[in-house]
């Protein structure tokens, strides 16, 4: 048993075990109920899948493919940084832009997305790794057109972009079991997850600080984010994986060989947590399932 992975309220295994290796900087991954994963190599821009026991195959490239989720029908849903957009993947393989723009400018670097039981998507855009004179998101009324963009939006079922918050350099995010909190990672001058209160149509009504992520010296950042079923909230940070009860207090870390930079939870029972670290894949089984996907729900 791994001393560092000792967390009883969590783990039912505490090894990491390698499902795949030999990528540069491995991110988005994503389960699917055919009982396989979805991740990218973010540097050579590759979107891969793999079946636990047999080697990752080539999905196709991508333009900067990071974060990624479902729609209601099964659709896949990647953010593509590079390419300034969210695309969607039917069920024919044709790649169609599902969210390029807001109000005439481009976004800045799609990061990661998230889908509502509505069927309306959420995603990221932090803006700090474009350059000022390319962001192209225009000024909100009164503020004398000073606007970076950064922010997280909703793209309606109608195919509506709207903003649903400002925030400073929005990366991860997940929602709570009942979506009425959306939780969004802050990656990079202030290390924290945003709380931000959402009324039934899915608007923010309230925000606030839900955990200080400051702390530590070691490897980590807030970026991949999740929900368990019991609204624990899992994010990177410092050291691996930072478990944190439903009132922000920090159950534990979760340690891999690598530094964590993104997971999600998955297989049949949702136990199974699978993590993107740098140049490998990992799992560990978790006593808890993780909140699933609304798609999956639909597929029972």
């Amino acid at each position: 048993m791994s001393a560092a992975n000792y967390l009883p309220e969590v783990l039912e295994t505490t090894d990491a075990v390698t499902i795949a290796s030999g990528f540069t900087f491995t991110e988005g991954p994503l389960w699917h109920p055919d009982d396989f994963w979805y991740f990218v190599d973010l540097r050579p821009n590759r979107l891969h899948k793999v079946k636990i026991g047999q080697k990752a195959e080539l999905v196709r490239n991508t333009e900067g493919g990071n974060g990624t989720t479902f729609d209601l029908q099964g659709r896949l849903i990647v953010c593509e940084g590079d390419g300034r957009k969210v695309t969607r993947t039917g069920a024919d393989g044709k790649v169609e832009v599902l969210a390029g723009n807001y109000k005439g400018g481009r976004f800045s670097r799609p990061n990661d997305v998230v889908c509502h039981t509505n069927g309306s998507i959420y995603f990221t855009d932090p803006d700090k790794r474009r350059p000022y004179h390319e962001r192209e998101i225009p000024g909100r009324a009164g503020d004398n057109n000073l606007w970076d963009g950064a922010g997280v939006y909703r793209v309606a079922t109608d195919g509506t972009v709207s903003l649903i918050a400002n925030c400073e350099y929005p990366n991860g995010l997940a929602f709570s079991p009942d979506e009425r909190t959306l939780y969004v990672a802050n990656t990079r001058s202030s290390k924290y997850i945003h709380k931000i209160n959402l009324d039934a149509a899915g608007n923010m009504v309230s925000r606030g600080i839900f955990c200080d992520m400051n702390e530590g010296t070691e490897p980590g950042i807030p970026d991949g984010l999740k929900v368990d079923s019991l609204g624990r909230v899992y994010c990177t940070g410092p050291g691996g994986i930072w478990v944190m009860a439903p009132d922000g207090k920090r159950v534990g870390i979760i340690k891999f060989p690598e530094q964590s930079v993104n997971f999600a939870f998955g297989g049949p029972d949702m136990r199974t947590l699978f993590c993107c670290a740098h140049t490998s894949v990992y799992t560990l089984r978790v006593k808890v399932p993780g909140n699933p996907h609304p798609w999956y729900k639909l597929r029972k």
